[in-house]
């Protein structure tokens, strides 16, 4: 990586290992620990509220199988129409080989449908273990943004998820972006959504360690990782280069009109969490 009057030039390659034809990229080793560390945060909740560890590891690893099948069907059903639901290439869709049944990886998630599955397979969890919705979710909202900041930084490793052209001082030069993007200096979005994210862990954090010990109102922390993560990408969608043609045409790209309902979600669980104050949620394990 060089630089040249204030910019930089991020050559760094996408693949971090590779032997033969199989590579790992950094995207899925970032997208790896993102997963853990959020899995440590979860483990040390837990424990502080003696709930035990094989509940905690049966219910983390169908929330991860759910969330990367919920990011991919969102990016190839709302992102990737044109390519994704043609008779050659929507096998792609959950599988990661073409059309000649090279391996390609998964190209593209979406975090949307991530929080969509979250939510759904939360909402199952609680009904199968009758454990109160908002114990378990505020739970899960403080340790989802630290996964959410590496996913940015994978998108970071792999040239992807690009800023709009700009002469700050800090612009990057995508130089694996392709064409178009290469050699023109951009806005690292990626960057901008990380550093709010990984902000926002570390705030929530401090929150249920240090003041609400443990002691959470319903939906409180809920709303306030929902709000802040959907008004930061609404707002930094303004520095981001369309992802589909189609968005050229729009006032509000896709990711800003899927992030408006949420952001209204947000402020409701937050409003939501003020009224209940009082009745803060427990869950005794049975």
């Amino acid at each position: 990586m060089s630089t040249f009057l204030g910019t930089i030039t991020w050559n760094v390659s996408p693949v971090a290992i590779s032997i033969g034809s199989l590579q790992i990229r950094w995207y899925g080793i970032l997208l790896a620990i993102g997963f853990v560390l959020a899995y440590v945060t979860l483990q040390k909740i837990w424990k502080k509220e003696n709930i035990s560890q094989k509940l905690l590891d049966r219910f983390a690893i169908w929330t991860i199988i759910w969330c990367v099948v919920g990011l991919r069907l969102c990016h190839c059903l709302v992102y990737g129409t044109d390519y994704y639901l043609t008779a050659a290439h929507w096998h792609e869709i959950l599988l990661p080989v073409d059309e000649n049944w090279h391996f390609i990886g998964y190209q593209g998630l979406a975090s949307h449908g991530g929080a969509i599955a979250m939510l759904l397979w939360t909402i199952y969890f609680c009904y199968k273990k009758k454990m109160n919705f908002f114990w378990l979710l505020d739970r899960m909202c403080i340790a989802i943004p630290v996964a959410a900041a590496f996913v940015r930084c994978g998108n970071l490793m792999n040239h992807e998820i690009v800023g709009t052209i700009t002469t700050v001082p800090w612009a990057f030069d995508f130089t694996e972006g392709g064409p178009g993007v290469a050699g023109t200096f951009r806005h690292p979005a990626q960057l901008y959504e990380a550093l709010v994210y990984l902000t926002l862990f570390i705030g929530l954090v401090i929150y249920y360690f240090k003041f609400s010990k443990g002691n959470v109102a319903p939906g409180r922390t809920s709303g306030i990782m929902v709000t802040t993560i959907f008004v930061a990408r609404f707002f930094i969608e303004f520095v981001k280069a369309d992802q589909e043609a189609k968005e050229a045409e729009m006032a509000l790209n896709l990711g800003q009109q899927l992030s408006i309902p949420l952001v209204l979600l947000g402020v409701g669980l937050i409003v939501y969490s003020i009224i209940k104050k009082d009745k803060i949620p427990h869950y005794i394990e049975k």
